[in-house]
């Protein structure tokens, strides 16, 4: 029953955030996304068949409480930016405010229902439909504020990366990049094995996530 509710949150935040980056880029001056119809909301446009399910499948089952999955990237020409530097930097961090934007709205909608739920309680008609919508919108919030979190890391090829390369002299600048699949590679595997020797990396790496969801909450209590 989790990992129905799971899986389809998690394919969603994936295809605001790919759909996000194509879309910005259209808005620097590449068609490319567009002519690869990555300007959409279908799923079957942006997921990858291992990255968005099953990966995520596997690491829900082994209960390790890592949960990890990509979509198919998105391409891009930078060289059709009306800017190279911040046409490229703005497309890379155009998924990670979009994931940021569907938290804050999920926090809304979480409100939302935490009070007309507590209404209906009211008058005698308590509803399991509410506490199901309720538990969505948890899985959507953390889901979406991981995503952000997780590609605000400075590694190629994640968001992040592109930031910090503009800002380092050209002649690191390709280095940093090769080193980035390794550095990825490596990143991945600590936050996994180091759970089988007592460090829990996953919850040093993404406390912001916590942080976050902390204030979430005291909002919607809000609401009661």
């Amino acid at each position: 029953m989790e990992a129905a509710l799971l899986i389809p949150v998690l394919v969603f935040s994936f295809v605001i955030h790919e759909l996000a980056h194509a879309w910005q880029a259209r808005r620097e001056g590449d068609d490319t996304p567009e002519r690869d119809g990555r300007i959409t909301l279908n799923p079957l446009a942006h997921l990858d068949p291992i990255g968005s399910f099953l990966v995520p499948i596997l690491l829900f089952a082994s209960g390790t409480g890592i949960l990890f999955g990509w979509a198919r990237p998105v391409m891009v020409n930078p060289g059709n930016y009306r800017s190279r530097v911040w046409g490229d930097i703005r497309v890379s961090l155009a998924g990670i405010a979009a994931n940021l934007i569907t938290a804050v709205v999920v926090v809304f909608l979480m409100g939302l229902v935490t009070w007309a739920g507590a209404d209906v309680a009211s008058g005698g008609r308590a509803d399991a439909a509410f506490d199901l919508v309720y538990v969505v919108l948890q899985y959507a919030l953390v889901l979406n504020l991981v995503l952000a979190i997780f590609n605000l890391i400075p590694i190629p090829p994640l968001d992040g990366s592109h930031v910090v390369a503009h800002m380092l002299p050209k002649g690191v600048r390709g280095a940093y990049r090769r080193a980035g699949p390794v550095a990825f590679v490596l990143l991945i595997a600590a936050l996994y094995l180091g759970r089988f020797v007592g460090l829990d990396l996953f919850s040093v790496l993404f406390w912001p996530v916590r942080a976050l969801q902390d204030l979430a909450l005291l909002y919607v209590r809000l609401w009661i």
